[in-house]
């Protein structure tokens, strides 16, 4: 349990969980897709969104993980819509025939909740030769909004309901090289580094949200796109660091926050009225906070735009 529950101007705070932060919201009649909700605040922001009548499509590396967890879903909520369907964030050729079998189901889509990342130790490169951090973290989520915004315009229009985009960043994003993110560098395997590399990627979600921000609203389009810091959670950092276990065991429950917790940003920047209209802003503890100065940098994510187009139209 997270010790600090100072409520911000959202009336919520550190301490607040996704069901608080949902209370009383009904979803019916939204479609969502979750990236990477299998496990950790992926599936918890699955099972919130479900429980408020969001119609889920859970976009899963395994399946057969996918299917156990809406099963667990149904068992606590049995009128939950839930569908499970593959995606390979690392691999352009998985993000493509994904967004290309969503688009011809016909289905609208009014939430897209770019969750799903990795961590990284050594340098490994993607299916398509990309750092897999970046590659995964956000190339294929840069690559997965672009597929399906088409979808979401269509919906916004038709049902004259506000689409919302979420990329779940991390403050990890000021943690990075003096120049933020080196794109003549991004493959340099002698210069790699677990956590700079990760800041990037998380650097990246943030400024794709910003420059993403820019441009539908320049167009005039109802849908809004947004970042966020969900909390240091004891399930992501136990991947990465074995001996933080026994730290872990100890501070978590006074330091670090829980799944119920660490998924409350998410949830409330997809649903919460108080979001209505709101784009191209960073979140933390459901509430406004202010990224790094590299992160409202507008030329920088012009630039990061421009090169993630330049990648993935090559793959």
């Amino acid at each position: 349990m997270w010790i600090c529950g100072r409520k911000g101007p959202s009336g919520f705070s550190a301490s607040s969980t996704a069901e608080e932060v949902t209370q009383g919201i009904d979803g019916t009649g939204l479609t969502a897709i979750v990236t990477g909700s299998t496990s950790g605040i992926g599936l918890e922001t699955t099972r919130v969104l479900a429980l408020r009548g969001v119609h889920v499509i859970m976009a899963v590396r395994n399946t057969d993980a996918g299917r156990n967890v809406k099963e667990q879903v149904l068992k606590e909520i049995p009128n939950a819509r839930l569908d499970v369907m593959q995606l390979d964030l690392s691999s352009m050729g998985s993000v493509r025939k994904f967004a290309s079998d969503y688009n011809e189901s016909g289905r609208p889509l009014n939430l897209l909740i770019n969750n799903a990342g990795v961590i990284v130790r050594q340098f490994k490169l993607s299916q398509d030769n990309i750092e897999l951090q970046f590659a995964t973290n956000h190339l294929g989520h840069f690559l997965l909004t672009n597929l399906l915004l088409e979808t979401m315009k269509k919906t916004a229009r038709e049902r004259n309901k506000e689409g919302r985009i979420i990329n779940v960043s991390s403050e990890a994003h000021r943690y990075v090289f003096r120049a933020g993110i080196c794109f003549d560098k991004i493959n340099d395997e002698s210069g790699y580094n677990m956590c700079f590399a990760y800041g990037k990627s998380k650097l990246a979600n943030i400024l794709h949200a910003n420059e993403l921000a820019r441009r539908l609203k320049e167009e005039g389009v109802e849908i809004t796109a947004n970042s966020l810091h969900p909390g240091a959670i004891a399930t992501n950092i136990l991947r990465v660091r074995r001996f933080i276990r026994v730290i872990a065991s100890t501070l978590c429950k006074y330091v670090l926050k829980s799944v119920h917790q660490g998924a409350a940003t998410q949830c409330y920047v997809a649903l919460h009225p108080q979001v209505e209209g709101v784009s191209g802003e960073y979140f933390m503890d459901s509430n406004k906070a202010k990224a790094s100065s590299r992160a409202t940098d507008a030329e920088l994510a012009k630039k990061l735009w421009d090169i993630s187009l330049s990648l993935t139209s090559h793959n």
